[in-house]
């Protein structure tokens, strides 16, 4: 971590093109909790039922997982830069549809169109920085992505706060979203392409500068790093998605699907888009809700920051496991507190307190550790459609949790998901502890003997 700061102080070049590039990490969190608080007022006002509620919510995520699946094909067509533009002025357009939309049906539509530029640019932003990263920061560089997911999401529960009494309510914490949409789309224009692509392209002298312009100020060797980036890229071209599923690659895909699936069926959007309609239940008005909710954003920041400091420290597998175990404790503290009227009535700090230690959890363990994991755990000639793959699974369960959370409550009770979400936590920990290996400080063929996966030449860390 220190060395990573030092490098960020040393390379005002990059630093500048990353904070920038991480708009779109900011743009996922944003959305995300943006819902939580319009969602309360969008029902009142559009009469929402649960489905229409839950496809609100949902529609973002199917549309981000079809953003993920183009974008790959976007990134290599007209660059990882362009695509970044493309996704930050849809946005702008997506985001100015919700703010005027005059019935569900229409709000539906532009959170759709909404969810492509979110997936678009959540897909395309860590591509964009781990290209232009010097080797030394590009783990702090990765997990900084996901700060400004985490961001994203407590600047959204702020606006929700701000204009929770102002006329128009969720028209205007909806319509915000342009700010940073435009913000995203403008600033891209001003940086670099990245200097793998244009090798790509055969623009050996145009990625040449863009690598001079990227380590001014450094004691790297532009020439010799693009020497080993042109290497990589031809071990890539040379891969195709048939490779993913020949063993023993396979059994590293298994793990990144794992990963992936788990972050999101252990219940954590019901938190973060329904955050405010969980303590609503616990008979707080909409306001006080949203206000309460703000506690749930600062947790998330705060934690996911502790991660960054802890991750090359402790390990990536303590924090994940036990991240996971505590996030499951929390899962048994909701589900007591809707299961029993004596703890509602006696103890009704206990649903935010929950809420809380469940986030705390997830921020140190699930909500980086995937991110991370998955650009460590694939050999580097599969890692971009290995992440690809494993991007997408990740969108669908967190859609398949989503659009189901209401309904869900409401056929088995609040009790009965949260117990759910609980048993999901106990078999993920199950699964860390059998499939999962540590990363830390060790080779790619270290990782892949771990998971039977010695058989196989890996690339060389990077």
């Amino acid at each position: 971590m220190l060395e990573f700061l030092r490098e960020l102080r040393t390379n005002a070049v990059v630093t500048r093109v990353a904070a920038i590039a991480a708009i779109g990490g900011f743009l996922f969190g944003y959305d995300t909790g943006i819902i939580s608080g319009a969602l309360l007022y969008i029902k009142r006002d559009f009469h929402a039922g649960p489905l229409e509620q839950e496809a609100i919510v949902s529609v973002l995520l199917i549309g981000a997982a079809a953003g993920a699946l183009l974008s790959g094909w976007l990134a290599d067509r007209i660059g990882r830069k362009y695509t970044k533009v493309i996704s930050g002025s849809v946005y702008v357009i997506g985001a100015l549809g919700c703010a005027f939309a005059v019935n569900a049906p229409m709000l539906i539509g532009f959170r759709a169109l909404l969810g492509f530029a979110v997936g678009t640019a959540s897909f395309v932003s860590p591509m964009y920085i781990s290209e232009v990263a010097p080797p030394k920061a590009r783990g702090g560089l990765t997990s900084f992505n996901q700060l400004a997911v985490t961001t994203g999401i407590a600047v959204a529960y702020l606006v929700d706060y701000a204009f929770k009494g102002v006329t128009g309510d969720w028209r205007w914490m909806l319509g915000i979203a342009v700010v940073p949409g435009a913000a995203l789309a403008v600033g891209m224009l001003t940086v670099p392409r990245t200097p793998r692509w244009l090798l790509e392209q055969g623009k050996d002298d145009d990625a040449r500068k863009a690598l001079h312009v990227l380590r001014s100020g450094t004691d790297t060797d532009p020439d010799e790093e693009l020497d080993k980036i042109r290497t990589s890229s031809q071990e890539a071209n040379q891969t195709s998605i048939r490779d993913l599923v020949a063993s023993p690659v396979r059994k590293l895909l298994v793990v990144g699907l794992g990963l992936a699936v788990f972050q999101q069926i252990v219940g954590v959007n019901t938190v973060i888009y329904y955050a405010p309609t969980i303590l609503q239940e616990t008979g707080l008005g909409a306001g006080n809700a949203i206000t309460q909710t703000l506690t749930v954003g600062l947790t998330n920041v705060v934690f996911t920051i502790a991660a960054i400091l802890l991750l090359d420290r402790v390990g990536r597998r303590p924090l994940l496991i036990s991240g996971t175990v505590v996030a499951g404790i929390a899962l048994l503290g909701l589900a007591a507190y809707f299961g029993f009227g004596t703890l509602r009535d006696h103890a009704p700090w206990l649903a935010l307190g929950s809420l809380l230690l469940f986030i705390a959890g997830y921020a140190i363990g699930l909500g980086p550790v995937f991110w991370l994991m998955i650009s460590e755990v694939f050999p580097q000639r599969l890692r971009s459609r290995a992440m690809s793959v494993t991007t997408i699974a990740n969108w669908l369960a967190n859609f398949a949790v989503s659009a189901t959370f209401l309904t869900l409550a409401g056929a088995i009770t609040q009790q009965g998901i949260f117990v759910l979400y609980a048993a999901m936590a106990a078999a993920a920990v199950a699964f860390f502890a059998w499939r999962v290996p540590e990363t830390k400080g060790r080779s790619l063929e270290e990782i892949q003997r771990d998971v039977g996966g010695h058989d196989e030449p890996a690339a060389s860390s990077s």
